[in-house]
């Protein structure tokens, strides 16, 4: 699957996004090593914390289907579903991630070019097995 491809399933994904509240829509498609793409979206909740980010829903699907090496995450956000800037995992979703892996490439997509990151440079000195 291409980088362009992987965004295109991000922000198809994120048209189905439950935003009620913040009205900020996140769509998100993991690739994993196997090839298989597992696709989230933000849904909140009127009990904030019983939201789900749409980067943990993707990966609850990938780990649910027995995935545990993944390539790429390709992450689209934006006010009413409009995607006018880069849009970042939250620190709690940099957290869940890294657990997989930094080597993680992080596709944005800001309605016209695709920024590339690695995981690891989203969050440098993490909290892992190692630090436990």
């Amino acid at each position: 699957m291409t980088d362009r491809e992987l965004v295109e399933t991000a922000a198809d994904t994120m048209k189905n996004a439950y935003a009620p509240y913040s009205g900020f829509k996140v769509g998100a498609a993991l690739l994993a090593e196997s090839g298989a793409v597992y696709s989230g979206c933000n849904t909140e909740n009127a009990s904030y914390p019983a939201g789900i980010c749409a980067e943990r829903a993707a990966l609850a699907a990938a780990v649910t289907a027995g995935e545990r090496k993944f390539l790429k995450l390709a992450v689209v956000g934006g006010k009413s579903g409009v995607i006018t800037d880069f849009c970042t995992p939250c620190g709690i979703c940099r957290q869940a991630l890294i657990e997989f892996g930094g080597d993680t490439e992080i596709l944005l997509f800001n309605g016209s070019m695709i920024k590339r990151l690695r995981l690891s440079d989203l969050l440098p000195d993490s909290f892992g097995r190692d630090s436990l």
